[in-house]
């Protein structure tokens, strides 16, 4: 009884971690067509904006390791949350494109920083305890999103004004780190020794770079839904102003959905058919929404793209964990680097062509994520327990 209080205590407090860096995140990326307007950018200009954050998660790679080393998990958490609380006051206040590529540049490296920190919470907290919760973890994260979503729909009934919606955040925020603080994880899981070959490459090591691929392009596909579904309902879909926050709520929210039962569908048929079946999904769905138009097609593409990459993101993540911290850090930066690099990208190819094709890259990455995940060893279910026991459902 001790201990499953314990677990349910940091399960709340790690989960407010994932929330915290969710809700930031879906805060400005919904408020991307009011950042757009405010600075009067172009389509390049609003990718170019959005490649920011992503160089800063990418040089961020080599103090990850480091950082991870020199303050632990849980200090590096609350270090980068705090970070990006003064990220999201400063964003509110930009005067001009210059100054939003060197607020979003320096979210970008927090990001990172969180989203390495807070998945080594979640992998200590399954060693320590034996029980299985990243899914669930990952299903707040979303919810963290969704709820961004739903409360800049909310804010923006009343007023326009970016200082008035991001206040209301930062409060929210600071009361998830309060959250966050009373049962965080203090001592980060060990890494487990690689298994070496005759070849210059270990089998770890082959195995982690496989798993890098397919985070990238799960991120991408996630980060480009989150960032251009707005504009896309608004601009292609032709949807009206209160629609357009519902393309990110619509992602968040099935995702959060499906994340809740994640752990049972990975139990009883596998992480590698839950995957695949999921991005097939998505796939097909975002692309006959892209065929069909309209902002109806487009809300149950986004619907599908939330359902089916539900499982991919925890699975990798779980994969990573029994490599140790070290691999943990680097496919949790690499998918931030997709995560943050990948919509600017939509973006530079909307530019050239229209919105469609920029979406249409993200229905490539999905299939990309397939292809990947047929060179990735995962575990396989029980066949004597086709239903999860209680004790490994966190």
């Amino acid at each position: 009884m001790v201990q499953s209080l314990s677990f349910r205590r940091s399960q709340v407090a790690i989960g407010a971690l994932f929330c915290f860096l969710g809700f930031q995140y879906g805060t400005w990326v919904s408020r991307i067509p009011a950042l757009k307007t405010h600075l009067d950018l172009s389509t390049g200009e609003v990718g170019l904006l959005l490649l920011a954050p992503g160089i800063g998660a990418t040089i961020s790679f080599p103090l990850v390791s480091r950082l991870m080393k020199g303050l632990g998990s849980r200090r590096l958490s609350f270090v980068s949350a705090f970070g990006l609380l003064v990220v999201l006051g400063a964003l509110a206040f930009v005067p001009n494109l210059p100054v939003a590529l060197a607020v979003l540049f320096v979210d970008g490296l927090l990001i990172a920083c969180l989203n390495v920190a807070m998945n080594a919470q979640g992998a200590a907290l399954e060693v320590t305890h034996e029980r299985n919760t990243m899914a669930l973890l990952h299903a707040v994260f979303s919810g963290g999103t969704f709820t961004a979503a739903l409360i800049a729909s909310l804010v923006t009934t009343f007023t326009t004004a970016l200082p008035v919606h991001f206040a209301v955040a930062a409060a929210l925020l600071l009361t998830m780190l309060v959250v966050a603080g009373t049962g965080t994880i203090t001592t980060d899981a060990p890494a487990e020794e690689p298994v070496r070959t005759k070849r210059r490459w270990s089998l770890s090591s082959l195995a982690v770079l496989w798993l890098c691929v397919a985070m990238v392009f799960a991120e991408l596909a996630e980060g480009a839904m989150n960032d251009w579904s707005a504009l896309y309902l608004r601009d292609v879909a032709h949807a009206g102003t209160e629609l357009t926050p519902l393309g990110i709520a619509t992602v968040s929210g099935t995702m959060v959905l499906a994340r809740l039962f994640a752990d049972r569908w990975r139990a009883r048929w596998g992480d590698k058919p839950v995957v695949l079946a999921g991005t097939t999904l998505a796939a097909a769905g975002l692309g006959a929404a892209l065929l069909l138009g309209g902002w109806l097609p487009a809300l149950i593409g986004f619907a599908c793209v939330g359902l089916g990459m539900a499982a991919v993101a925890p699975v990798i993540y779980v994969a990573a964990a029994k490599h140790g911290p070290e691999a943990l850090a680097l496919v949790a930066a690499t998918g931030t680097a997709g995560l943050l690099v990948g919509p600017p990208v939509i973006g530079l190819v909307a530019q050239a062509t229209d919105l469609v094709w920029g979406m249409a890259v993200v229905v490539a990455a999905i299939v990309l994520i397939a292809l990947a995940m047929t060179r990735i060893r995962v575990d396989a279910p029980d066949e004597d327990s086709p239903e999860p026991s209680p004790e490994r459902v966190g």
